[in-house]
């Protein structure tokens, strides 16, 4: 065999029809991978058992089971990497997926959506990943479980992977993953937000436009393409008002409005962290608002801005995404005055809006100054949208979250913007309210969730 070339027999572990006591038979295998001989400096891959724990959905409404003996997952691409998992980053969708009964498209299912830990292994030597650096996971591909967190070895994308710096631990690098997705898109394929002048970070719509169409997934392409017209692209001085402010989504689309040079205005519940969020040094933003009442909100922010705010990110849901738009609408638009109820709709991550439900006349009723330049208010929905259409002027977006693990060129762009924005100290994780210790504490974790314990930060789960 020629010396540049080292065969590598990994076991692959499979699961077979489940034996009497219920737990999937696991059947060894021997797999193959042909690795380019390794540098000399360079770490060579560390073992891995060919079982592993994890957590199983076996029933929505039910928690969480920890099941031993499970296959870990086997690399099947060129851009795969695996990852041990140190610490997990809990999600409000990791408690609502199975309580609610939405986004789980298989049973039993494994879930959790960022987690950081260490590269065991990686497919060529052409990645920027090596074995043993410490690294943070992105999983939006939530049916793909291989890339779930809830478990002790994670497949990943190289383009879904964050090498952390020394300065941030890995429990740190577990809470920040899916909010900067979600903030960078909505903030750049939206809003249309510029980021190259910060740290040569990306222009998204100019990526988008000069891919192949057909490359963007169909859901999404008419968001991405038509969502936005480039005379309409948020700048520095624009106003971004964002109703849900103590959310980790806020927290990250508040530090990167701001490198950008956005003006932000947050509606948060002042009672909890209005003394926390108005002395801030991270996120502190321009006009902070109660939303206790949300009428009153309302009319803080028109009679504030007067007529100045076109973009609105929501991170709640209907109801709040629906006093957001008031803010964005004049007074004048009476049909569209009326704060919507709450919904007895479990919440879900929202529908690309239809065609009908997106006016593209122009922006004449929002506010003066708009109408004489002809641009449109822009309302982003995180997990929600209102239930009416768009009122003229007015669109809405759901953000291509799939974007990040469908189109390498836009997940490539943003895990290395992000490792430079970490490195410089540009971008802060945000606060950990408390560390659980071991997969078995996640349901309990949860639970914590679900009863409004964990609020302004976030909970992580230490692994290993």
């Amino acid at each position: 065999m020629p010396s540049f070339l080292r065969r590598i027999s990994f076991p692959r572990a499979r699961k077979t029809p489940s034996t009497a006591d219920g737990q999937p038979e696991v059947v060894l295998e021997a797999k193959l991978y042909q690795h380019e001989e390794q540098n000399e400096d360079e770490p060579l891959p560390l073992p891995t058992p060919e079982t592993q724990r994890v957590l199983l959905l076996h029933a929505a409404k039910q928690p969480y089971q920890l099941t031993e003996r499970y296959a870990v997952p086997s690399l099947q691409g060129q851009h795969e990497v695996l990852v041990r998992t140190q610490a997990i980053g809990l999600n409000p969708i990791d408690w609502k997926a199975p309580d609610f009964n939405f986004a789980i498209p298989e049973l039993p299912y494994i879930s959790g959506r960022e987690l950081a830990g260490e590269v065991v292994q990686r497919p060529n030597s052409s990645s920027r990943l090596k074995a043993r650096d410490r690294v943070l996971v992105i999983s939006t591909d939530y049916r793909d479980l291989r890339k779930a967190a809830y478990q002790e070895y994670v497949v990943a994308f190289d383009y879904n992977t964050v090498r952390l710096p020394p300065s941030l631990s890995v429990e740190e690098g577990s809470t920040l993953g899916v909010a900067f997705v979600a903030a960078v898109l909505s903030l750049g394929v939206c809003m249309g937000v510029d980021f190259s002048h910060v740290l040569d970070g990306p222009d998204l719509l100019t990526i988008l436009r000069n891919i192949d169409p057909e490359s963007i997934p169909a859901d999404v392409r008419q968001e991405c393409l038509e969502g936005l017209q480039d005379h309409e692209r948020a700048g520095p001085g624009d106003w971004l008002a964002i109703w849900g402010g103590s959310s980790t989504s806020a927290n990250l689309t508040i530090q990167l409005a701001k490198l950008a040079g956005l003006k932000t205005t947050s509606i948060v519940n002042k009672a909890k962290h209005g003394l926390r969020l108005s002395n801030h040094e991270v996120i502190k933003t321009d006009l902070l608002v109660d939303s206790h009442d949300p009428t009153r909100a309302v009319e803080i922010i028109r009679s504030n801005l007067r007529g100045k705010l076109r973009f609105g990110i929501d991170t709640v849901g209907r109801e709040s995404s629906t006093s957001l738009l008031q803010a964005l609408t004049p007074t004048t638009s009476g049909s569209n005055s009326k704060v919507e109820g709450p919904s007895d709709t479990p919440p879900s991550p929202p529908s690309t809006p239809h065609e009908s439900s997106v006016s593209n006349s122009r922006a004449s009723s929002v506010s003066d100054s708009q109408s004489e330049s002809g641009l449109k208010s822009h309302l982003i929905g995180l997990t929600g949208l209102p239930k009416q259409t768009a009122p003229e002027g007015t669109k809405f977006h759901t953000v291509p979250i799939k974007l990040f693990h469908e189109v390498p060129a836009v997940g490539d762009v943003l895990v290395r913007w992000l490792e430079r924005l970490l490195e410089k100290g540009l971008v802060s994780p945000p606060e950990i309210i408390d560390v659980e210790q071991g997969l078995e504490s996640i349901n309990a974790g949860l639970d914590r969730m679900r009863r409004g314990e964990i609020s302004g930060g976030k909970l992580v789960v230490r692994v290993a």
